[in-house]
């Protein structure tokens, strides 16, 4: 399936493991950014964006969330480009303070630079990106902070984690039992269905526009979850071991079961849901990313695929 063709002012550079994508807006000789990456992709993130500006400023970085392949290279970018930047404003407080459990880095294993924001979005806020105007929304689930931006002229959705066109990102606040993630999830899921929208960019893979059919998929995963706990927090677990994984290249599967058990977010979750030994958990996180095939084993390893 082709991805639908976006505004000449609007550029998205597509990222893979382990960076949320980069969506960048011109307006005349300026531009606004969307999102940074991860910090182990600064450079690369960097060079990108300043081929994509070809010359023009960035004046403005803004986030759709607060985690760590969202927000890992706003440091690296302002350094580099001298932009300010905006955070949801649920987000300021935990920025400001640079609470690492509250950003999920401790929890998860992952890493971010520490960076100072300039301002935030409220919810109902407007702004200009490529030249258009775009509506802060709320998009709580994925991270209850979040927001999402919508253009009702261009009928276009930056939806960071709230949609992408086979799901949605890891429910965090529903496994951490922080709060009610799984009905915001769905309160977000039917926000995006009232609006008009025909395009969406999402914070991982091509913008498209079978947004119905996403829909469609996303509410079929939610209720999966909803019916099954079990399910919503091993999809959670293989999700973040890739990522850990994928950071960083390997690990001796002896070291796995204390690793799984020394991180929160494994143990945890494990406590909470699986109830196994750290051995088994291990053992049954490496079938799965083999049988998924993003991992293999080789010389009592487990590498990245």
């Amino acid at each position: 399936m082709t991805s639908p063709r976006l505004p000449d002012s609007l550029v998205v550079l597509e990222r893979g493991w382990l960076s949320a994508n980069n969506i960048i807006g011109f307006d005349g000789e300026a531009a606004t950014m969307v999102d940074s990456g991860y910090v182990t992709h600064a450079e690369q993130t960097v060079a990108l964006v300043r081929h994509a500006l070809d010359g023009r400023r960035l004046e403005r970085l803004i986030n759709t969330h607060a985690h760590s392949d969202h927000i890992g290279c706003n440091a690296a970018v302002q350094a580099a480009f001298g932009c300010r930047i905006s955070v949801p404003e649920a987000m300021a407080g935990i920025v400001s303070r640079w609470d690492e459990e509250a950003l999920l880095l401790i929890p998860i294993d992952q890493q971010c630079d520490r960076f100072a924001f300039d301002d935030t979005l409220a919810c109902g806020d407007r702004f200009l990106l490529g030249g258009l105007e775009w509506r802060t929304l709320p998009a709580p689930g994925h991270d209850m902070r979040a927001q999402m931006f919508h253009c009702p002229e261009a009928r276009l959705l930056i939806s960071g984690d709230a949609l992408w066109q086979d799901g949605f990102g890891v429910q965090f606040p529903e496994l951490y039992g922080d709060a009610d993630g799984l009905r915001s999830t769905r309160e977000t899921l039917e926000t995006i269905g009232r609006l008009p929208v025909d395009t969406v960019i999402p914070g991982h893979g091509s913008p498209f526009g079978d947004v119905h059919e996403a829909l469609t998929r996303a509410f079929a995963r939610l209720a999966a979850f909803e019916a099954d706990a079990e399910r919503m927090a091993r999809n959670a677990l293989r999700a973040c071991l890739t990522f850990n994984l994928m950071e960083c290249r390997s690990v001796a599967l002896e070291a796995l079961p204390a690793y799984l058990e020394e991180v929160a977010l494994y143990r945890e979750i494990n406590r909470r849901y699986l109830r196994l030994s750290p051995d088994a958990l291990a053992s049954s996180l490496t079938r799965d990313l083999v049988r998924a095939g993003v991992a293999r084993t080789d010389h009592h390893m487990l590498h990245a695929s």
